[in-house]
């Protein structure tokens, strides 16, 4: 079973990229983040005509997470994290996908640091702990897979020279993530994934795709549960290098049939 985390970075502009990658890959389960659409404006034909299904959180013009299935419904378990009420940002969803939990977040990217959207995006890390500890309680297989917008060491970026200032090397969002780790999940590209998952973003700034001046900010972290099935994990650097891609490339982790 290949589970996916995929900043999409415009679901419906990049459509023909998910496409081809899904078509060559056929992962099992796929996190989307940054859809940009609403529901409404969400490709499920096209999706559906590779096979997936999807279940959906949109939002117009930014953020907007979803996941997709391959020959079975994702059941939706919620659509927000715990928490906030009031925070509407579509940022969350999570399923029960072929007996595992699946959490698709896009945790927000905080700069201007210092600010208020560093806090937010403290506060929503918080959250994000005290759930992923619920999660871990249940002792249900589960991963936590998405755009976490946090370098989790400086032996995750190319270099830091020019991101000191920036939210996503920060101590504290750095220490969240670490927190997460110690308290039951595990960093899957970091177990199993190798030289070759050392970076899934790389900015339309300053040729960084070309110079390979990257970051590892998306991850699949999995619950104790999991650690025994995890077979293999990387990132599928080739879809950063196609025409029109996003910034970032799709990170995987394969698992071993629970029988």
């Amino acid at each position: 079973m290949r589970v996916a985390t995929y900043n999409v970075n415009n679901v419906v502009s990049r459509l023909p990229q998910l496409r081809a990658w899904l078509d060559v890959t056929r992962p099992d389960v796929v996190c989307l983040q940054e859809l940009k659409c609403v529901e409404a404006s969400f490709p499920y034909e096209e999706l559906a005509a590779l096979g997936y299904e999807a279940l959906v959180h949109g939002q117009k013009t930014w953020n907007g997470v979803a996941i997709l299935a391959r020959g079975a419904a994702p059941l939706e378990i919620r659509r927000q994290l715990p928490g906030d009420p009031a925070d509407k940002q579509s940022r969350y969803l999570e399923a029960a996908v072929n007996g595992i939990v699946v959490a698709c977040l896009y945790l927000p990217n905080g700069n201007p640091w210092p600010g208020p959207k560093f806090e937010y995006k403290m506060a929503w890390f918080e959250r994000l702990a005290r759930h992923a500890a619920t999660l871990i309680r249940t002792g249900h297989p589960a991963v936590l897979a998405g755009d976490f917008n946090v370098v989790p060491t400086d032996a995750d970026i190319y270099s830091t020279a020019s991101w000191k200032d920036n939210a996503l090397l920060q101590p504290a969002p750095r220490a969240a993530f670490q927190n997460l780790v110690r308290r039951g999940w595990t960093d899957a590209l970091k177990l199993k994934g190798g030289d070759s998952a050392s970076y899934t973003f790389w900015s339309y700034l300053r040729n960084r795709w070309p110079r390979d001046a990257g970051m590892r900010i998306d991850h699949l972290l999995v619950s104790e549960a999991l650690v025994p099935r995890l077979v293999s994990a990387g990132v599928d650097r080739a879809m950063r290098g196609l025409e029109g891609a996003s910034d970032h490339a799709p990170a995987w982790i394969e698992l071993k049939d629970p029988r």
